[in-house]
């Protein structure tokens, strides 16, 4: 007799294909929460949330710190991401601003970069050194002392070097009038560098040629350009004021500018009197001929280039017409009939 034992070949290759799909289904799903743990908190919640991170803390504190503040998922998620991009240890300390609708691939890589929170600042043309140090103190980003401080400071460039010691501010006229991002907690003496750094740029880019083509140093040009900042306040009148000034310069009178008067101030005057304009100091052009010894302004791209680039025409005089524009005159009798006229 021949007896056959039948062997579970099709119940095996049930349970193997049953196991394969959990396995397969675990491993889904295993990808998926994995993945879920790099999507946004919220994607819907943009509001802004201040994250600072200390010097000298490891990636798990940055993790944790991620966690705490509920901007990213899970901190193992972040660290794992981390170490596969190898940022780990390129994580930088800082202020930073996220919100609950960024990646956890977007933080770490802000993070990596050190993207931090960078206040923006605007120094307007003409703001002179003084100026532009209470603006800073108004918005917290030095303190008073630490401007005045910082001014009196060496800086290694050679447009400084020819600055005379009667000057009243040896950065004036230089720290150029830009919009600048600083970063928190830079010093002083860094915002000025970046200042000085920019002028020395646009200078060398757009007006060292011009310069020495024309034989002007870049003093000369820079106190010149501060005066015409002062006193042009329409773009087309810059380089008829320009002209004016070389014209009066060139045959040795009195330039009379009431900014170089205002600038011996150290309090704000917003009008001046006879008794004012009798004030002893090397910047009263009423009283002392030429240029003063130092810019009075830190002028832009438009008033450098009218210095260079003056109005060739015979006017020795103008005055205001009270709406910003002026009026030019070519004798001193026009002069007084303009003023007669227009200062009622």
């Amino acid at each position: 007799m021949e007896i056959k034992l039948n062997k579970p070949r099709k119940n095996k290759t049930r349970l193997l294909a049953v196991l394969f799909v959990l396995l397969m289904a675990i491993t889904f799903m295993g990808i998926k929460a994995s993945n879920q743990q790099y999507l946004p908190v919220n994607p819907n919640n943009k509001t802004p949330v201040d994250i600072y991170i200390p010097a000298d803390v490891s990636a798990r504190q940055v993790a944790s710190i991620l966690e705490e503040n509920e901007v990213i998922r899970n901190q193992k998620a972040f660290l794992s991401y981390c170490r596969k991009e190898k940022l780990d240890t390129a994580l930088k300390p800082g202020h930073y601003t996220f919100n609950r609708s960024q990646t956890l691939a977007q933080i770490a890589h802000t993070i990596a970069e050190g993207q931090v929170v960078k206040i923006k600042v605007t120094i307007p043309e003409g703001y002179s050194v003084k100026e532009i140090g209470t603006m800073l103190v108004e918005k917290q980003i030095c303190t008073k002392e630490a401007w005045e401080e910082a001014i009196k400071a060496d800086y290694p460039y050679d447009f400084l070097k020819n600055v005379p010691a009667n000057s009243k501010y040896r950065l004036e006229g230089f720290l150029f009038p830009d919009t600048y991002y600083i970063e928190e907690n830079t010093g002083s003496q860094e915002i000025i560098n970046m200042m000085l750094q920019n002028f020395a740029q646009v200078w060398e880019n757009d007006f060292a040629a011009q310069a020495k083509a024309k034989n002007m140093d870049v003093f000369k040009t820079i106190i010149l350009a501060s005066l015409i900042e002062e006193e042009a306040m329409h773009d087309d009148e810059r380089r008829t004021i320009s002209g004016v000034i070389h014209n009066r310069l060139r045959d040795g009178m009195y330039l009379q500018l009431c900014p170089t008067v205002l600038y011996c101030y150290d309090q704000k005057k917003t009008s001046l009197n006879d008794a004012d304009l009798d004030i002893e100091s090397p910047y009263n052009t009423y009283r002392h001929p030429g240029l003063p010894p130092g810019p009075i302004s830190n002028p832009g791209k438009a008033s450098i280039a009218a210095a260079l680039n003056p109005e060739k025409h015979t006017y020795y005089f103008y005055v205001s017409k009270g709406d910003g524009s002026h009026y030019f005159s070519r004798t001193f009798q026009e002069h007084l009939q303009a003023m007669s006229r227009y200062l009622q």
